[in-house]
């Protein structure tokens, strides 16, 4: 029984002394462990230290060496810049000699300039009084005071700048003519060149020719009856004279007597001539004659390049085409004013347009100065204006002859431009009564100025010759003299082109040795 109970208690005390044994091991084992890696720490830890003394050391010595290596290059900077600051300091000590020597030449030079002054001012006092004496002494002699020889030499001095005045005045126009003339001839030129139209002389004739003598009498008819019966239907006159196989057909409107023209020559063709078929005739042919202006109208229109016209401006343009002026068909004119006035609008920068519209419309009124009272600028350009054409080519017509004042560029490009296309060779012809009286209007002209001593119209009329009385004539009034006849020429006369005015005077002194 005592042994049963004593067994437990010693299982529990071996189980004891078990685990004091395994806790002392075990304790034993971590003192082994931590002993260990103390060691270890320790170890790595002196060889951390090692490293950093080794790493310490070296940039010591990089580092001694970087400030010996930066004291050297300084000291060598010092010594530079005290070589520098030396040789700077002997510049400038130089620069201070030179400035104190030449402070002392112009203080030498002052003096001397002082000392001449001086001497300039004493011969300048000497100058003056010399100068008054001699005045003093030129008043006695002269016998006239100074304000009365200033007033005798102004005198000459006018005389003498008038005359050198009226030499270069001359000059001047010389030049700017020549260079004018020059630049106007290569503009035309080039124009004329570029229009390249025919020289021609267009003639709307009113003369029909007959088959045979016989063919007057039927146009005539019994006691006249057919030729009345034309007359009082075509308004024309009919002239049945001994001209030879021929009849003239005489009328103030051009259209009116187109349209007779046109109705005679396709009755004789026809052969029926009678009051009834002379009216339906004449009928027939107004349209065709009004139907072939209207075309001509718009064909001129087209060809000049005008367009935007109202019809009834390219019905009344187209009448031209039956009106001619000095043997100068009147549509073709116009026409050919349109492409010059265009040419020399681009030539010399103006609106090519308007240059282009008013060459077309200039001569519009001619077509209806036979009905209206007035001339044919006015009418047209009423007419144009009535049919809203631009205020500035109702101007350019209005203006080509100068019977309004010209206001843009425009309107003196026609005026250059119908001159052109009347002057230029071929263009129109006159008949001999005028062209005398057109000379002696000339001569009228200039021989009306007073000091006037001849006058010839030479070159066809286009150079009038004046020569003056040197005596009444100086050559300043020569000059306004030779401007007075051109002007009056372009307010008096009308002519193609241009009137070339020369006035000529001559003085000549004559001596005999005897």
């Amino acid at each position: 029984m005592f042994n049963g109970a004593f067994q437990p208690l010693t299982l529990f005390i071996f189980l004891i002394i078990d685990v004091l044994i395994i806790a002392g091991l075990t304790f034993l084992l971590v003192r082994l462990s931590i002993k260990r890696f103390q060691d270890e720490q320790r170890m790595k830890s002196d060889g951390i230290l090692a490293t950093a003394e080794e790493k310490a050391k070296t940039i010591e010595l990089e580092a001694r060496g970087n400030a010996l290596k930066t004291l050297q290059d300084a000291e060598s900077e010092v010594v530079r810049r005290r070589t520098e600051f030396s040789r700077e300091e002997e510049r400038l000590q130089r620069r201070r000699e030179e400035l104190d020597t030449r402070v002392d030449r112009l203080e030498q030079r002052e003096q001397n300039l002082n000392k001449r002054q001086s001497a300039v001012d004493k011969r300048a006092n000497e100058i003056e009084k010399l100068y008054t004496q001699q005045m003093e002494e030129l008043q006695r002699v002269a016998s006239m005071t100074e304000a009365e020889a200033k007033t005798i030499l102004l005198q000459q001095v006018e005389v003498e700048a008038r005359n050198d005045m009226a030499r270069i005045i001359r000059q001047v126009e010389s030049e700017a003519r020549s260079e004018g003339d020059k630049r106007a001839r290569e503009i035309i030129a080039d124009s004329i060149q570029r229009i390249a139209s025919e020289h021609v002389a267009s003639v709307s004739t009113s003369i029909v020719q007959l088959p045979n003598e016989e063919m007057k009498g039927r146009i005539v008819g019994r006691n006249g009856r057919n030729i009345r019966a034309f007359e009082q239907a075509a308004g024309v006159d009919v002239i049945v004279d001994d001209t030879p196989e021929a009849v003239t057909i005489s009328c103030y409107d051009p259209v009116r007597r187109e349209i007779a023209r046109r109705s005679l020559e396709r009755l004789i063709v026809d052969g029926r001539i009678h009051p009834a078929h002379i009216e339906k005739i004449l009928q027939d042919e107004e349209k065709e004659v009004e139907r072939a202006i209207v075309e001509a109208g718009e064909n001129a229109a087209f060809d000049a390049g005008v367009p935007g016209l109202h019809p009834e401006v390219r019905k009344v343009l187209g009448r031209l085409k039956f009106r001619t002026s000095y043997g100068q068909n009147q549509l073709s004119h116009a026409v050919e004013v349109a492409r010059l006035s265009a040419m020399i609008a681009a030539e010399l920068g103006a609106n090519i347009e308007i240059a282009k519209a008013g060459g077309l419309l200039h001569d519009l009124g001619k077509a209806m100065d036979h009905n209206i009272e007035g001339t044919h600028a006015q009418i047209g350009a009423e007419f144009a204006k009535r049919y809203g054409v631009s205020e500035q080519v109702v101007n350019c017509i209005a203006a080509h002859h100068h019977e309004v004042e010209q206001t843009s560029v425009e309107a003196i490009i026609v005026e250059s431009a119908d001159a052109i296309s009347g002057a230029r060779p071929g263009a129109r012809r006159e008949d001999l009564e005028q062209y005398i009286k057109r000379l002696r209007a000339l001569e009228d002209i200039a021989k009306s100025h007073k000091g006037v001593s001849q006058s010839y119209a030479i070159q066809a009329g286009r150079e009038v010759r004046i020569i003056v009385k040197p005596d009444d004539i100086d050559d300043l009034n020569a000059i306004r003299l030779a401007r007075d006849v051109a002007k009056k020429i372009e307010e008096t006369m009308q002519y193609p082109g241009q009137i070339r005015v020369t006035v000529i005077r001559e003085t000549r002194a004559v001596e005999y040795a005897k």
